[in-house]
């Protein structure tokens, strides 16, 4: 598909982009593309890690689907930072993940793009999420804190912006750094903590994914890799006078011992 440039699209929506990194899963990528529901043209960047076979933009209504394909599967890391680098060098402003296989709630893009004009400090918002099973079972609500303030005393204990409902602001992904390979399979809280520093980042206390657990995804095939990586990330950021940092720590290290489906069962009784 011919690459539009930001500036060549009309529309409220015409400076944001859906970011999607994609491996497989032809299926889960058209289902959740076709999520999105807006009043406005919206443009996806899906990002092919290497699929086989190749991931097919599909043809939807109101969206126009384009397909960065890397050279060969490099993870999820690699894929971000190619697509951030692809949007800021076709203009976008925004950039809006989404994982395939999660769903959008209607308006989200222009709830989010709202409130990124109207605080211009703000490079990250997010919204609160529906964690659901593969046929559609709710499971239990992440509520993050809504205040940036908050956020940033908390970043250590919680993760503070649900990775897929989150909208970024491009230059300012681009200034810290963008998504790095550094830390496997929690580049989110790498990337959330280096904007923290220099940015403010919030939530939207409201409804705007409904996030797919699927045992087959990061969280549950690379969950010590992401455990090593955020317990890595919370000593770097560590704040000895903060209680919540230790206490982040204190759950991470629980985490390496408890097994990952007690630990979704853990989350459905504490969040439902």
């Amino acid at each position: 598909m011919t690459n539009t440039p930001a500036t060549a699209r009309e529309g409220a929506l015409a400076d944001v982009a859906v970011l999607m990194p994609a491996f497989n899963g032809q299926a889960d990528v058209e289902r959740t593309l076709a999520s999105f529901k807006e009043d406005a043209p919206i443009y996806a960047l899906v990002v092919d890690d290497g699929s086989t076979p190749p991931i097919a933009a599909p043809d939807l209504p109101g969206m126009q689907v384009e397909i960065l394909r890397m050279p060969k599967n490099g993870g999820i890391e690699r894929a971000l930072e190619a697509g951030i680098d692809a949007l800021a060098a076709r203009g976008f402003r925004y950039a809006a993940r989404i994982d395939a296989g999660d769903l959008s709630v209607p308006q989200r893009l222009a709830k989010q793009r709202a409130r990124m004009e109207a605080s211009p400090a703000l490079a990250a918002l997010g919204m609160w999420t529906q964690v659901v099973t593969r046929s559609g079972e709710p499971l239990f609500m992440l509520r993050p804190a809504v205040q940036p303030q908050q956020l940033k005393r908390e970043r250590l204990l919680r993760s503070p912006l649900v990775h897929p409902s989150v909208m970024l602001r491009v230059e300012a992904v681009k200034v810290v750094g963008n998504y790095r390979r550094q830390y496997p399979a929690a580049e989110d809280l790498d990337l959330f903590l280096r904007l923290m520093r220099r940015y403010d980042c919030a939530n939207l206390p409201e409804l705007g994914l409904f996030y797919e657990v699927n045992e087959g995804g990061i969280s549950a095939t690379k969950r010590r890799r992401q455990i090593v990586s955020t317990l890595r990330l919370q000593l770097a950021y560590l704040n000895v006078f903060n209680w919540r940092d230790w206490a982040g720590l204190a759950k991470s290290l629980l985490h390496f011992v408890m097994p990952y489906r007690t630990l979704q069962r853990i989350k459905r009784r504490l969040f439902a």
